[in-house]
């Protein structure tokens, strides 16, 4: 057994059980439970010093959503970079959909607690905003893309970097550095809609057109699907190497007989 807590064990046979061991990894070690303990707080504390600090004209979903879940979702993809560890460091042949499956679901679960927190705030003070309750719909529902795009860009640079912290410290510069870069460039300006911070903006403000959505998709697919595609790559040829080798009688029955 590993310092995360799996097993040295052959692979969950159905996807659901295996899908369940790798929530139960998300939080299965004490200082993963201390890591979820601050991500939820600083979300909460933000909620909370906005709702009660903050002008009341601010005091709207829309600006406590952007302040909770970017908060939470810069904390958000180390859960995704530990579930790829663990299976990185687990013996025998590993299957990834179950952890990118786990990890997604653990994800919206952080969404939605960020989503009841902003409800909660802004329902028990007072706001003098026109329309304080706007896009509560889309921002809901951004709230939950948000950290499932945050979650799988940490599991698809987890797959790919060898340590952790610097898996995790490219979570951060990665696509936030891309963002500043491409906006320093007025040639390569309109390409920063393809980077995770922009389509949060978007998301959390609920002012998403047709072509946002359209960029969202995109992100989701670069971000999301080709980072842990790559890291998928590098996993098969980790359990191609952990294979064990054939017996001498089974490599060239031509040479035993």
């Amino acid at each position: 057994m590993t310092d995360s807590g799996i097993p040295h064990t052959r692979s969950t046979s159905t996807l659901g059980a295996a899908t369940a061991a790798a929530l139960r990894r998300s939080v299965g070690t004490r200082a993963r439970r201390c890591l979820l303990a601050v991500t939820l707080l600083l979300g909460l504390l933000a909620a909370a010093g906005l709702a009660l600090a903050g002008p009341t004209g601010d005091r709207t979903f829309a600006k406590l959503s952007d302040l909770v879940q970017s908060l939470m979702s810069v904390i958000v993809p180390a859960f995704g970079i530990l579930l790829a560890r663990d299976l990185k460091r687990a013996a025998g042949i590993t299957r990834l959909a179950p952890t990118l499956l786990a990890a997604t679901l653990f994800a919206a679960a952080i969404g939605l607690f960020g989503l009841v927190v902003c409800v909660a705030a802004l329902a028990m003070t007072t706001s003098t905003a026109p329309e304080p309750w706007r896009h509560v719909g889309i921002i809901a529902a951004g709230s939950i893309l948000v950290q499932v795009v945050a979650q799988l860009v940490g599991t698809g640079l987890g797959l790919l970097i060898r340590r952790p912290a610097l898996a995790f410290a490219a979570s951060i510069v990665l696509p936030l550095g891309l963002w500043i870069l491409l906006g320093a460039v007025d040639v390569l300006r309109p390409a920063q809609a393809l980077t995770p911070y922009a389509t949060v903006r978007h998301l959390l403000s609920g002012e998403m057109s047709a072509l946002n959505w359209v960029q969202w998709l995109a992100v989701l697919l670069i971000w999301g699907v080709g980072l842990n595609a790559l890291g998928a790559v590098r996993l098969r040829r980790g359990n191609h190497d952990r294979q064990p080798a054939p017996a001498p009688d089974e490599q060239s029955p031509s040479l035993s007989q």
